[in-house]
């Protein structure tokens, strides 16, 4: 009897001790388990933290670009363009608006000064956007009005230097035609459809970038909706046409003034031999100005355009060519600012009447102008080119 209750006490002690033993199994098994779980978690977080960042670099989140040439060297550039493009025009307004619009041609002119004086009154903006010395709200100044009145004027600038390059070419071609007062009231209204249809092309962008920042590194597209951002591309195509357009149109207008050029030149040199021989290269650089600077400050920059304007508007960019496209916009579009201070070089050489106006302004003697004193054969739009080239000396 007693060694049957032996048995059965070292059975159950026996069972009690194993009982603990798998409950301590179960609990070193169990704390290894959550141990392995909340291993995996951390590394499924590390990579949900890896994925996040690469995708902030695909989308441009991630992408600053905040370096020297941003910050620095461009607002250093476009402070210098300002100084001299806004003293330059504004002494061209001054003397163009004391002159009567009784050309095509000043008409024209006067509202290329108009666009170069407002383009001019946009870079401070710039400057301070760019150096990151303006403040949240000026910043969304500059995406919303100022960029948007930048581009405004410059395609308004080339709208009009190419009805300059028709009105030259018709001078030239038929240099007896006359200006009747019909004429000058037409294209006075045609300067006005022109300011419209361009202003109203560019309104939407200015309405549909109205989302608020989300950010203090934002940029211009952040702040687009998405019919802004289409909006945005499509402007985009319409201002190509507008500028390829009036390339076509500027080399074929100039093409036929040199070949006229040239025709009259050959036929003059016959009957007066060689002194008109320096006077054919003094016309020839003249007829390329406007063609050169045509190639200098807007071709670049229209190349450029369209794969920025793709890299804004679609996310099919990684971060480093956004950064080059972005890079390579900014420096055509230097270029294509300095358009506005090359503007005022173009109406000393081309225009007869601002330069006459020019010197009565400025109290002095076109006879103490080495050049003027030479009687080089400018080219003026007021009268015939060709008649011009002709003439005695």
């Amino acid at each position: 009897m007693s060694s049957h209750l032996f048995n059965f006490s070292w059975a159950l002690g026996t069972n009690q001790h194993q009982r603990q033993l798998s409950s301590l199994y179960i609990t070193h098994t169990g704390e290894r388990q959550t141990a392995h779980r909340m291993n995996n978690v951390t590394e499924c977080s590390v990579v949900l933290v890896n994925q996040t960042l690469a995708n902030r670099n695909q989308t441009g989140e991630g992408c600053s670009r905040d370096n020297v040439l941003k910050t620095v060297v461009f607002p250093v550039l476009y402070s210098l363009l300002f100084l001299l493009a806004l003293s330059l025009n504004a002494l061209a307004m001054w003397v163009f608006f004391n002159i009567p619009s009784k050309s095509h041609f000043i008409i024209y002119l006067k509202n290329i000064v108009v666009a170069d004086v407002l383009m001019t009154l946009t870079f401070p903006f710039k400057i301070l956007s760019d150096s990151n010395l303006a403040s949240t709200p000026l910043r969304v100044f500059v995406c919303r009005i100022s960029s948007v009145v930048f581009y405004l004027t410059m395609y308004i600038s080339i709208l009009f230097f190419g009805l300059i390059s028709v009105d030259r070419c018709r001078k030239t071609l038929r240099p007896f035609t006359g200006t009747s007062a019909t004429g000058l009231t037409q294209r006075k209204l045609l300067s006005g459809a022109i300011w419209g249809s361009l202003f109203a092309l560019c309104l939407p962008n200015m309405i549909l970038t109205s989302l608020a920042p989300t950010s203090p590194n934002f940029r211009c597209s952040d702040l687009k909706t998405d019919l802004g951002l289409t909006w945005h591309e499509v402007v985009n195509y319409v201002c190509q046409i507008i500028f390829w357009g009036n390339l076509a149109t500027v080399v074929v207008c100039y093409t036929l003034i040199t070949k006229e050029l040239y025709s009259s030149l050959s036929r003059t040199r016959v009957e007066r031999g060689r002194r008109t021989g320096p006077r054919k290269k003094r016309v020839r650089g003249n007829v390329f100005l406007v063609l050169a600077v045509f190639f200098i400050c807007f071709v670049p920059f229209h190349f450029a355009r369209v794969p920025y304007t793709m890299s804004q508007t679609r996310d099919m960019f990684d971060c480093a060519l956004k950064l080059f496209l972005f890079q390579l916009k900014e420096s055509t579009l230097w270029l294509s600012s300095i358009n506005s201070l090359l503007d005022p070089l173009i109406y000393f050489f081309l225009c007869k009447s601002f330069r006459t106006s020019l010197f009565s302004t400025l109290h002095l003697s076109p006879r103490r102008c080495w050049a003027l004193h030479r009687k080089p054969a400018f080219m003026d739009t007021s009268s015939n080119p060709v008649e011009m080239s002709s003439s005695p000396q």
